[in-house]
């Protein structure tokens, strides 16, 4: 007969269970974790079906993004064409296709660019603090004050139009979010014991930033940068609007299109409502996977 009460059992088992829940990892927690969230795991879907028909345009798109009928202008949704045709004639199905390529290309360098200058100057003025703190928080303090689309707008006027120069624009109003965000997790951590304990036995500024503060501060920038995708996103359908994108007007980007489409808001609505979902949709699907993350990563939510 056994010796051991159920009291006694529980108090045993909450170790193994906790020692389990160390093995599986931080990441793999997390990602159980979110496939639970239901907001979330529809932000993956739309995600994952966003990526997938950029990915896979050239393959899924029946038409080309350039290819006229002249005897076809603006059709109405039909088997031949899904979305319907343009004023050329283009295949609109095939276009949102193409656009969302652009949209996809353009966000995600813009964004990493951001990450990457954003995080080096946060990184610098929490890491080393003083004057290099004061000059680099001065700077992000005045990129700040420009509202961002503005800012936009200032840079691609002086660099003059074309896909890196919007690349470039779109992540500069982004490096002060990175920067602030980075700086402050940074400064949180410098009073954690295992940071002062690092540096009492004799590490260096640099190994104490590199080593053991930012690993440790990555995870809000992830989160981070999931957000700012919806936003770029619509910032690059925004700039496009306004005659700033792609220097070729034939080019498949939605904000083009729908500067094309607008002047046909009443006779061919559907133009504007299927670039329109596109970018709802898109932007949709990087918030909700967004505010997903954030809780799951989250270690005062763990359960």
């Amino acid at each position: 007969m056994s010796l051991e009460t159920p009291g006694v059992t529980a108090v045993a088992a909450a170790p193994r269970r906790a020692e389990e829940r160390v093995s599986r990892g931080l990441w793999s927690d997390a990602f159980s974790r979110l496939l639970r969230n239901r907001p979330a795991l529809v932000g993956l879907i739309c995600i994952t079906a966003f990526i997938g028909v950029a990915i896979l345009a050239p393959v899924i798109a029946p038409y080309g993004p350039y290819e006229q009928r002249t005897g076809g202008r603006l059709e109405a949704p039909s088997a031949a064409h899904l979305f319907g045709t343009d004023l050329l004639g283009r295949d609109m199905f095939s276009r949102v296709l193409y656009g969302a390529q652009i949209s996809l290309q353009v966000g995600v360098i813009a964004v990493l660019m951001a990450l990457v200058m954003g995080g080096l100057i946060g990184a610098l003025a929490g890491g080393l603090g003083g004057w290099v703190d004061s000059v680099l928080m001065r700077v992000t303090d005045v990129l700040l004050a420009i509202p961002g689309i503005l800012l936009a707008i200032g840079i691609i006027a002086w660099l003059d139009r074309g896909m890196l120069q919007l690349m470039l624009a779109i992540a500069v109003t982004y490096v002060p979010i990175f920067a602030r965000l980075l700086r402050g997790s940074i400064l949180a951590l410098r009073e954690s014991d295992y940071v002062i304990a690092a540096g009492a036995v004799g590490a260096s500024r640099l190994r104490l930033l590199v080593r053991h503060m930012l690993p440790n501060a990555l995870t809000p920038l992830i989160v981070q940068a999931t957000l700012i995708l919806a936003t770029a996103i619509i910032d690059i359908a925004g700039l496009g609007f306004l005659g700033l994108g792609p220097p070729d007007p034939r080019t498949p980007e939605w904000g083009t299109m729908l500067v094309d489409a607008r002047r046909f808001l009443q006779t061919a609505p559907h133009i504007v409502f299927f670039v329109g979902g596109a970018i709802v949709v898109s932007a949709i699907g990087f918030n909700l996977l967004g505010d997903g993350l954030r809780e799951s990563l989250d270690p005062r939510l763990k359960r």
